[in-house]
């Protein structure tokens, strides 16, 4: 069943996963090269290792849209936007906007204590913890360029609420950099779990900037955050 509310499209998809007895697709956008869906917590973007990681958004996605293909990718507990390519010449097109660059990303995130600055960037190279996978760790010797630029949204009630504006795409910057920091993304339990049971781990993907590769438009596409 399809609830079309302008560019937004709600599709409702059966679900495996229990804990999530009613979860749908939302469509952020879509037309006839590119889909942007805005990924819920706690799912996973592609199929991972064993029969129990095979539910994921790609899979209940190509349900309705077959010839849909994955670009990008954000972490199971991170939830906001991910763009898609209808077929696999615009998959080439758009990885090839993230290869260079091209595309403009913002993530919303919660902290407990931030610094009194404003807005500041953070350059930690990162490379994975080989014996300790999917662990990522900051390493100024083997590790990759990581740049992450922030800004402060809000500061209210000891927490602080971030724009976090990554540079590169490294897996788990965004969370590494700020335990690196010393503060590390509120409910993130692989990188700073306080002890402090959280409902989700507050890191959203809140929106997409770059040039459309067929219409050259000017694309920008938001997800809306819940927390």
């Amino acid at each position: 069943m399809f609830k079309t509310r302008g560019h937004d499209q709600l599709i409702e998809v059966p679900l495996n996963n229990q804990y999530y007895m009613s979860m749908p697709l939302e469509i952020i956008y879509q037309d006839e090269y590119i889909i942007a869906v805005n990924k819920p917590q706690a799912l996973l973007s592609v199929p991972g290792l064993g029969p129990d990681k095979q539910d994921c958004l790609i899979s209940r996605l190509e349900k309705f849209i077959p010839e849909a293909k994955v670009v990008h990718r954000l972490d199971c507990y991170t939830s906001g936007i991910m763009l898609f390519a209808k077929g696999i010449e615009m998959q080439r097109a758009l990885s090839r906007i993230f290869h260079d660059r091209k595309i403009h990303k913002q993530y919303v995130a919660v902290v407990r204590h931030w610094f009194d600055e404003n807005e500041g960037v953070i350059k930690f190279p990162m490379r994975c913890d080989i014996d300790n996978r999917p662990h990522q760790i900051v390493d100024y010797e083997h590790g990759k360029s990581a740049i992450t630029y922030w800004e402060i949204l809000q500061r209210k009630d000891h927490m602080v609420r971030l724009l976090l504006k990554p540079e590169t795409g490294r897996t788990h910057q965004l969370r590494v950099h700020c335990a690196a920091m010393g503060h590390p993304i509120i409910g993130d339990g692989l990188y700073g779990n306080d002890g402090v049971k959280q409902p989700r781990m507050l890191l959203h993907a809140e929106n997409l900037a770059f040039i459309h590769p067929v219409t050259s438009e000017e694309m920008d596409l938001s997800a809306r955050c819940e927390f």
